[in-house]
């Protein structure tokens, strides 16, 4: 027994000097781990993020190794066929997302919450827009994209003939204003109403011919995504109205809404491979991209010059003015809907992901975010407003015009008002374009050379377009807290005003003492007495 415990006494002796000999080595071990484990979970939260970030690079790579192969149109298709799958995906949920978000946002919000919000982010939108269009003007003025550009013609380049029909100025801001009235709810999900003209032989009565052209109303194919909106608003503070009425209706809209947030979380993992797979596809498609950039690569910088300005330096600087907050810090949050963005050139297709990840990575109240951000995807085009200038002076330049004060006038107001109504879809602002060359007197047969590099400059402009839905989404966000802290500072104050004046009431007001005696005395006399003093 003794020799056992000597044994012993020795082997914890060991393991005591071999505890500190290798203490350094462990803790150097953990510390490796740790800094393995926290990279792991970086990994992990921002999975998505660096998946998407992944599939434009990867899809880059994949054009330019597949351009040398020659690709008939037919396998060119079967290339970019995943990512026609994502924006068939993305535009499913577009409608369910925009109604039932609207009807839930506008019923969740009292009416005088809701008319403040919707001031603020109509100033907001109007403002920043206006801002945007000063800004492509006077860079189109300081850079002279069409300077060198007059011996540009279309069919050199091998571009596109076609160009969109152009509509008169009055007719378009009928249009706008039709279509926030749908005639048919069930014909708005898929069909816009839309202006053609039909030329009629006139008689006169001189004996001459002469050719008339009449406004004809006809149905196109497309969302008529500003009358669902108009209506999903108004819908929402009805059912507020009804009060107990209008609940059951309201947990509808509200439950169809989380479902439907539920299928955008999952689409959103199909985003890296859809991405990939259309940014592959449209660098194959490109027929002679050196020509195309060194003849337009003026207009091409300008372009993309003003969305940098507007979306790195402008944006930010309003959200840091209003807030006080880092704005470069609220759109690392947002890196996957911008990715989006880029690929899918769809402000429409990118709100599914956007309301997602602003709500979960920068905690904006779901209240505001599925309020504000359908209305931003119709309302708010910044970039569509900096690019439909830019055209506008690069054509006017083109056509050796020189702008008068009037024109350039006119060229910031009706950008600003088209870009309202300019449809959230790829190439959606040429035919705003059309609008405001016809406003300042310019030939339209110049927009095939926009609709060349319509698809390098049309990314840059979606990203700038989503991103002032979210960062106005921030601004509302912040100012609905500061109000409602103020709120509940004025209840407190209220509270403990009210309850210091009780207690001083109990201690010095001869009413309340004088209750209490005659209650006592009731209390204490016998029936008869209480009988007498009822």
């Amino acid at each position: 027994a003794p020799g056992s415990m000597e044994a012993a006494d020795e082997e914890k002796a060991g393991n005591g000097r071999n505890g500190r000999a290798e203490g350094p080595v462990a803790a150097e071990q953990g510390g490796g781990g740790g800094q393995l484990r926290g990279c792991w979970g970086f990994l992990r939260r921002n999975a998505l993020v660096v998946l998407t970030v992944s599939g434009v690079v990867a899809g880059v790579a994949l054009g330019a190794a597949v351009r040398g192969a020659a690709l008939s149109p037919a396998q060119v298709a079967y290339l970019a066929f995943p990512g026609e799958l994502l924006l068939r995906m993305l535009r499913m949920v577009i409608l369910p997302l925009v109604v039932c978000s609207l009807v839930s946002g506008a019923a969740s919000l009292d009416t005088r919450s809701l008319g403040r919000l919707g001031g603020i982010a109509l100033g907001y939108f109007l403002g920043t827009t206006l801002l945007a269009s000063g800004l492509a003007v006077a860079l189109g003025f300081i850079v002279r994209p069409g300077a060198g550009a007059s011996a540009l013609n279309a069919p050199g380049l091998g571009l596109p003939g076609g160009v969109p029909t152009s509509k008169e100025t009055v007719d378009s801001f009928l249009d706008l204003v039709r279509n926030l009235f749908p005639a048919n709810l069930v014909a708005a999900a898929f069909r816009t109403y839309a202006t053609e003209y039909k030329m009629l032989l006139r008689n006169t009565t001189s004996g001459n011919v002469t050719w008339e052209k009449i406004p004809v109303g006809t149905e196109i194919e497309g969302m008529n995504i500003l009358g669902l909106v108009l209506f999903a608003l108004v819908l929402g503070v009805a059912l507020k109205k009804l009060g107990q009425e209008g609940e059951d209706l309201i947990r509808f809209f509200n439950s169809f809404n989380e479902a439907t947030m539920v299928l955008v979380s999952w689409i959103m993992w199909y985003v890296p491979i859809g991405i990939m797979f259309l940014v592959g596809s449209k660098i194959v498609e490109m027929e002679d991209i050196v020509l195309l950039v060194t003849s337009l690569g003026k207009y091409i910088f300008a372009s993309i010059l003003g969305h940098f300005i507007h979306g790195g330096i402008i944006l930010p600087l309003i959200y840091f003015a209003s807030t006080r907050q880092n704005p470069y810090r609220f759109l690392l949050g947002l890196i996957t809907p911008l990715a989006t963005a880029f690929a899918t050139c769809s402000s429409s297709a990118t709100l599914p992901s956007m309301i997602k990840c602003i709500e979960e990575n920068n905690g904006v109240d779901k209240r505001i975010s599925r309020f504000i951000l359908p209305i931003g995807a119709t309302v708010n085009m910044d970039g569509a407003a900096i690019f439909q200038c830019m055209a506008a002076v690069f054509i006017a330049q083109l056509n050796n015009v020189d702008l008068n004060p009037g024109q350039i006038f006119t060229i910031l107001v009706t950008a600003t008002a088209s870009s309202v109504g300019a449809a959230g879809v790829p190439a959606g602002g040429v035919l705003t374009i059309a609008i405001i060359l016809e406003a300042i007197g310019l030939p339209t047969n110049d927009l095939s050379l926009i609709l060349a590099v319509d698809w390098i400059v049309d990314r840059t402009t979606t990203v700038v377009n989503v991103e002032g839905d979210a960062l106005g989404a921030g601004i509302l966000n912040y100012l609905n807290e500061k109000e409602k802290k103020d709120k509940e500072q004025e209840l407190k104050e209220v509270k403990i005003e009210a309850v210091a004046n009780s207690k001083s009431e109990e201690e010095t007001s001869p009413l309340v003492t004088h209750k209490n005696q005659v209650s006592n005395t009731t209390s204490t006399a016998d029936p008869e007495s209480k009988e007498s003093v009822l």
